[in-house]
């Protein structure tokens, strides 16, 4: 589903980039034990004007990453924040539950795994995640950024905001569906009463229970 023009906004303003950059991107960092390894593969699912793809390469390490989006417009905003980053990025338009339609990923391709706030628009929520488990290698992260039930629930987000009306996710139903796709939470925490979760999740090794 597709952002509306007023969250669009919100989510691409500086206040919200400053936000991600000091503080949810250090924290995520935190839960993944640093940087990802040399030469890490990654995707990003709902990568919007690219902000978040720069920080997975910045910050996170990663040497490229592939990284799609619902809208066309988005896209082409993360191109062009992109381009002084020739040959590590790779970008699509294309469904979060469907990464090899969009870049033909098989199962175990990428190293790591990236959701800023993005899997509680998909109506299918449980197949996005399902779908990031496959690609992932064994070993291999899945950072998350979430907004929750809690959050979708308030008077401000039911006016403001548009969002799949049924299925909506807690953080303990988020992190309950992480095991049945052999994920294993490392760390995670709320903030603001329950509204947003953030977290690591470590796909299991060939082999373990």
């Amino acid at each position: 589903m597709l952002m509306n023009r007023i969250e669009t906004a919100a989510v691409n303003n500086p206040a919200r980039r400053a936000l991600q950059r000091f503080y949810e991107v250090p924290a995520l960092l935190g839960l993944a034990g640093g940087p990802l390894p040399a030469g890490a593969q990654a995707v990003e699912i709902g990568c919007g004007s690219g902000y978040g793809t720069r920080m997975i390469l910045d910050r996170f390490g990663a040497a490229q990453v592939e990284a799609l989006d619902l809208g066309e417009a988005m896209v082409e905003k993360a191109r062009r924040r992109l381009m002084d980053r020739p040959g590590r990025v790779r970008l699509a338009v294309g469904d979060a539950t469907d990464l090899k339609a969009a870049f033909g990923a098989e199962d175990g391709t990428y190293d790591a795994a990236f959701d800023f706030a993005i899997i509680h628009h998909i109506p299918d929520w449980r197949s996005a995640v399902a779908e990031i488990a496959r690609v992932l290698k064994p070993g291999g992260l899945f950072v998350f950024d979430e907004v929750t039930s809690h959050a979708l629930a308030r008077p401000t987000y039911k006016k403001l905001f548009v969002h799949p009306a049924h299925d909506r996710f807690s953080a303990q139903d988020f992190l309950a569906e992480l095991p049945r796709h052999g994920l294993t939470v490392r760390g995670a925490f709320t903030k603001i009463q329950g509204d947003y979760l953030l977290g690591v999740a470590r796909k299991q090794d060939t082999g373990q229970a």
